[in-house]
């Protein structure tokens, strides 16, 4: 039995603000989250949640995961890139070529993510939001693989790819080199088990298969603060 992927987390000087962007370029509702944090409900292709959650700390250097955001046609890119700008996004140079077809882009607090070009096969039928983009090791592809369940759909070259078995947004690892941690990520996953599973099985499963429990001094009981091989943090919530 594996867990199931909950939400996607993102550390935010104001949440609220950052959660308005991402609504609007994403097209999602808002709503509270149990937690009392800010979320966007799932969209049509992709079951996860987006949560933000207050934090005081500046962000560091590049994140390790990053948005893909998909484009039909070449107005269809240009047009999310304009309403990205709109509510408080910039343009951002991390060393792409000119001739590359993907816009570089960063939020109000300078989370970098990509519009891509259209008609990328890899991310075809994959949905507007079709890829977390993951710096990380080809041992942690195959990892998250086994602890969600999701196949391999991209296993080349040290680079790995998972996607649900019912379609969706794709997370994939782009191998070495691997930036070394400069302390905790503002993007991690929350999983849980299914409604008749178990939370400390769940645990000593995802323990198995080479995670590590980890103190992270916010635990509330009903979560279990975890990291991944290469060492990235992620939570285990009780089963829903």
């Amino acid at each position: 039995m594996t867990a199931h992927l909950v939400a996607l987390c993102v550390d935010a000087n104001d949440p609220g603000r950052l959660a308005r962007f991402w609504s609007g370029v994403l097209g999602r509702e808002m709503a509270d989250d149990p937690h009392g944090d800010v979320a966007l409900v799932p969209g049509e292709d992709t079951g996860f949640r987006i949560c933000f959650r207050p934090t005081q700390a500046p962000k560091v250097g590049p994140n390790q995961i990053h948005l893909h955001l998909t484009s039909t046609t070449l107005e269809d890119q240009q047009s999310t890139v304009d309403r990205a700008l709109r509510l408080g996004g910039r343009h951002l140079d991390v060393g792409q070529k000119p001739e590359e077809g993907h816009v570089v882009l960063a939020d109000p607090e300078g989370n970098e993510f990509c519009v891509i070009e259209p008609g990328n096969s890899f991310l075809a039928g994959c949905g507007f939001l079709g890829e977390l983009a993951c710096d990380g090791s080809q041992e942690v592809g195959y990892f998250w693989s086994e602890a969600l369940g999701w196949p391999l759909v991209w296993d080349q070259d040290q680079e790995t790819a998972i996607q649900s078995p019912r379609g969706g947004t794709k997370i994939a690892w782009g191998g070495p080199p691997v930036a070394p941690k400069t302390g905790r990520n503002r993007l991690h996953f929350d999983l849980a088990p299914p409604a008749d599973g178990d939370l400390d099985e769940e645990v000593a499963r995802l323990r198995a298969l080479g995670a590590t429990r980890v103190d992270s001094g916010q635990g509330e009981g009903s979560r279990v603060d975890m990291a991944d091989p290469d060492g990235n943090e992620f939570c285990v919530l009780t089963p829903r």
